[in-house]
């Protein structure tokens, strides 16, 4: 390749290596999605229906559809701040996320499961109630066990808890907090999960934390397979 050419490519190289993490997370976008849309379209009624005596003591609240819908713009927030600020908390992130889901998908995969919690019936007739509907149309009520909405919660708020960059940040540490925790409520509120879901998710997302900020084993594995991809090839 000639300098006039190595010139013309530079620009695209340099963006390229400054930004290949992202390639990881594409990639698993993919796959999740098509893997989400395929359980989506087959588990329709033969599954394992989810229940515990607890779900009928908690009552429809349709005003948390709205840290519901949240939950998008925070995990996808946590992960792009990361990925420009931190590749270190990216790759713990990613991980933490990516396990999980996977979990997921495997256990709606093996084990089809759903939940007759939704009502009928809206109780009320309001803005609310008809984000409710519009979301009841668009995500059927099987694959739900564990919750990831509330399993991602817990990742993106253990990332923003355990980053250094925002150690001192504790208006961001409080606002996480709150938001975190009203996703979580929001999940049982509008009838999306059962409170099963949501325990196993914790007990989930207790596991990973272990995994993935017990120790500086992983990230170590990670500083070992970027400092491999970097090394030049020996010359002869």
């Amino acid at each position: 390749m000639g300098n006039s050419t190595r010139r013309k490519f530079e620009p695209i190289i340099k963006f390229y290596n400054k930004y290949k993490h992202i390639i990881p997370l594409i990639v698993y976008g993919i796959i999740y999605m098509s893997w989400f849309a395929h359980l989506e379209k087959t588990v329709t009624s033969h599954y394992k229906v989810i229940h515990v005596a607890l779900d009928d003591h908690i009552p429809f609240c349709e005003v948390f559809v709205v840290p519901y819908l949240l939950w998008f713009a925070y995990v996808a927030t946590v992960v792009l701040y990361f990925f420009f600020k931190d590749k270190d908390d990216y790759f713990r992130t990613c991980t933490f996320l990516f396990t999980g889901m996977t979990v997921f998908l495997l256990v709606s995969t093996l084990w089809p499961n759903g939940h007759h919690l939704r009502p009928y019936i809206m109780p009320r007739d309001n803005i609310f109630t008809q984000m409710v509907a519009a979301l009841y149309q668009t995500d059927t009520p099987t694959n739900l066990w564990p919750s990831i909405h509330v399993y991602n919660s817990l990742g993106c708020h253990f990332a923003i808890m355990k980053s250094k960059r925002l150690s001192e940040k504790k208006g961001i540490h409080i606002a996480s907090f709150i938001l975190c925790i009203s996703i979580i409520l929001s999940t049982m509120f509008i009838k999306q999960h059962s409170v099963f879901d949501v325990l196993t998710a914790f007990i989930m997302a207790a596991i990973m934390y272990v995994v993935v900020y017990g120790s500086d084993a992983l990230l170590n594995f990670y500083h070992s397979l970027t400092n491999k991809s970097k090394r030049k090839p020996e010359t002869l």
